[in-house]
């Protein structure tokens, strides 16, 4: 475990929110400076980067052959190491100028929780290659728990539910750890291709990506609402292979996302039984805090807390709240050293 002192912090040392679909950097003392989306472009001809971020999203189901728009990052962990690595020294460099790429920043950087060694180990040799003198791991829903102001580091049970693009992260936190903790893969774009398979199935209609991502944000709810929300759609008949256009209500969409909505509530249960009794009576009196993108599906904290039989909440601004734990943590790392995933560990496994 590193050892840390007041004059081995420099400003420049940053906080990442690594993220399936989108990628947020904190820099010491200036706050949140960043958020792209993880995707970069590449043009197989020359194996050179073509574009980053915000332009490679553009680019999406646009691109000729030879040029490839690929998320690097799958369910939250490493999927392509060289394209990650260009990711992550875009963003180094972007967010912290010249002094950050002379003196290389100690890096904070959040990852599902129940990643392997390898895959931490990948996170830390990915961030080590693009300019980082020093890289810190943390899971994520601890960096939320942080993020979100809980008491981790006290004797009482905290429970989390970080619902991301690649992964959804459950965790009950006790003593500067996770106690019961477990990582899905229902989570956004699980959402998008239940959205994707229902409008094909209901509609006979083939819809991208794209266009579920922007359904899921503009209509998407779990409950029924007082207004219904519509939302028009347009992509290709499967009859015809002509253009056609369909209008979209909530209703759809929670009728969609009931099967993935069913096996994440059975994840948080299954955390739950797995939780120590005495651990388990301050979740009952205190609740669980859902943070991530999916947190701010319209319902869910009721459907939540209706199943559960516990209080819901929504953490402020829960998009954020896993890079400003990783930025609270960049500002002071001491405090928080028995979080981090341990670097001797990594090196133990082949």
């Amino acid at each position: 475990m590193p050892k840390f002192t007041k004059n081995s912090l420099f400003s420049s040392d940053i906080g990442i929110d690594l993220g399936t679909a989108n990628t947020l950097v904190y820099v010491r003392g200036r706050g949140i400076v960043m958020q792209e989306p993880s995707v970069v472009a590449v043009n197989d001809k020359t194996d050179q980067v073509v574009a980053i971020g915000k332009d490679a999203k553009a680019m999406l189901g646009k691109t000729p052959p030879h040029i490839r728009t690929v998320r690097p990052l799958a369910h939250g962990v490493i999927s392509d190491f060289e394209v990650t690595e260009e990711l992550l020294a875009y963003l180094i460099g972007k967010a912290g100028g010249p002094r950050m790429r002379l003196f290389g920043p100690r890096v904070v950087i959040g990852v599902p929780t129940g990643v392997t060694n390898v895959q931490s180990r990948a996170v830390r040799d990915a961030a080590r290659n693009a300019g980082a003198r020093e890289a810190l791991i943390l899971e994520e829903p601890i960096a939320g728990a942080i993020g979100a102001k809980l008491p981790v580091g006290e004797a009482v049970g905290t429970m989390v539910l970080d619902i991301g693009a690649g992964t959804t992260d459950i965790a009950v936190i006790a003593l500067s750890g996770a106690v019961a903790s477990r990582s899905s893969q229902v989570a956004g774009d699980r959402f998008n291709e239940n959205i994707i398979d229902f409008v094909r199935s209901e509609f006979k209609l083939g819809i991208g990506e794209r266009t579920a991502e922007d359904v899921k944000i503009a209509i998407g709810a779990v409950i029924p609402l007082h207004d219904t929300l519509t939302r028009s759609i347009r992509g290709r008949d499967l009859a015809t292979g002509l253009p056609r256009e369909v209008t979209l209500t909530d209703a759809h969409v929670r009728e969609a996302l009931g099967a993935s909505l069913d096996a994440l509530m059975d994840a948080m249960k299954d955390v739950i039984e797995a939780t120590p009794p005495e651990l388990l009576s301050d979740v009952l009196e205190r609740g669980v805090t859902i943070f991530g993108g999916g947190a701010l599906l319209r319902g869910l904290p009721q459907v939540l807390a209706k199943m559960l039989g516990v209080p819901v909440k929504v953490a402020p601004d829960p998009l954020t709240a896993v890079v400003r734990g990783t930025g609270i943590v960049t500002e002071d790392p001491a405090p928080y050293a028995d979080f981090f995933i341990d670097e001797d560990e990594t090196l133990g496994e082949n």
